[in-house]
């Protein structure tokens, strides 16, 4: 796999656990916006968004290890999120370990998801070589 996180020399770049570009070549994978869901399809954690959280990065954990990933191969996440403030203050501690090698990210607060007791979803792009 190539896969290089570019460094700017900003300041705070050494605050995010993020890198604001990351070239990489080879096979990727591009998941689907990935959400709350236990085995069986229900919402996990309706208005919680630690639990919601801990279950979106365990489901995106499922789909990368099932293309032969990891969460060290990850290119770029795409976070969308009903509550831009209660995902930032209530998570760092839960998602800031998945941000190993500094991948991309982008994150959006959004009106609604798909099932109105989601509050988080996220989409990733992995690099598989």
């Amino acid at each position: 796999m190539s896969r290089k996180p570019l460094k700017l020399g900003k300041p705070f770049e050494e605050t995010v656990p993020f890198s604001l570009g990351v070239v990489s070549s080879g096979k990727l994978l591009h998941t689907a916006g990935i959400t709350a869901r236990d085995p069986m399809g229900d919402v996990v954690g309706a208005d919680d968004m630690r639990k919601q959280v801990t279950q979106v990065f365990a489901n995106l954990r499922d789909v990368i290890e099932a293309a032969g990933g990891s969460f060290d191969n990850i290119v770029k996440y795409t976070i969308f999120t009903t509550d831009i403030d209660r995902f930032k203050n209530d998570t760092r501690d839960i998602r800031f370990p998945y941000f190993s090698g500094r991948p991309g990210a982008t994150l959006v607060e959004v009106s609604k998801l798909v099932d109105p007791r989601m509050l988080v979803e996220i989409e990733a792009i992995v690099s598989l070589d």
